[in-house]
């Protein structure tokens, strides 16, 4: 696997285990979001440690690239439910943040799958 592909890799879950702390921290930033989209509270501790396995994940395929592969569509089935979510909540405008974990998840996963 290249350089380049690992230093993705690695700050793709950086970024998604960012998200994850945010929500088991319950920071503004994020439970605000999460409050106004209708999401359960009792939900929030397992979906943060759905994004925090999820990011681990994407760390172990770089040694064990089916690993990575399988969290990487974890959570990109995470994150299309998360734009579900903020659709159905109508917040339009919020659209673009669960894009931008969605991205850099599948990119990661695409890389760990042609090593």
């Amino acid at each position: 696997m290249s350089t380049v592909a690992v230093v993705i890799v690695v700050l793709a879950s950086a970024w998604i285990g960012f998200s994850a702390y945010g929500v088991l921290a319950r920071r503004a930033f994020v439970v605000d979001n999460l409050r106004q989209y209708d999401v359960p509270e009792r939900w929030w501790p397992w979906l943060g440690l759905a994004k925090a396995l999820g990011a681990v994940g994407l760390l172990v395929g770089l040694a064990v690239p089916a690993v990575g592969v399988a969290a990487a569509v974890g959570l990109a089935l995470y994150f299309v439910g998360a734009i579900v979510t903020v659709l159905r909540a109508r917040r339009f405008t919020h659209l673009p943040f669960p894009v931008l974990y969605l991205v850099p998840a599948a990119i990661a996963g695409w890389l760990l799958a042609a090593a």
